[in-house]
């Protein structure tokens, strides 16, 4: 990434951020997410029952077989900032909902792509994705 394109987006992600809490703390993280060119957070809501039997499915996959992308939703009746995280097995076995990014990281979605995600216990209480430039 060139200086040129990591100042872009520092500067893209810094002022949505900044809506969300104080503008210098905002350019901040923004400037240490965007060096580290990635950043990983919990899937919140996977203890739904039908995220449950995706978790199972996604435990058994090699991660090369996962894509995984966010949606927002913006007539999401609950919060319409939400940002839904969804995968793919490929070969068939199926497209899930698993659940939403946390609240607080919802202004990152734009600024970042969804890249990898993992389950995080055997007996499938959650799983993290992991956000890329």
């Amino acid at each position: 990434m060139t200086n040129r394109e990591m100042k872009s987006k520092v500067m893209r992600l810094g002022n949505r951020l900044a809506a969300q809490m104080d503008r210098r703390d905002a350019f901040v993280e923004a400037w240490r997410i965007v060096k580290a060119q990635a950043v990983s957070f919990p899937i919140r809501g996977v203890t739904v029952g039908s995220r449950q039997e995706a978790l199972r499915r996604l435990a058994a996959c090699e991660p090369s077989q996962v894509r995984v992308w966010t949606v927002p939703e913006p007539e999401n009746p609950v919060d319409p900032n939400a940002v839904a995280v969804w995968v793919m097995v490929q070969g068939g076995r199926g497209v899930y909902r698993l659940g939403y990014l946390p609240k607080e990281q919802t202004a990152l979605a734009s600024v970042f792509r969804a890249a990898s995600i993992r389950v995080l216990d055997g007996d499938i209480r959650g799983a993290r994705v992991t956000l890329t430039i």
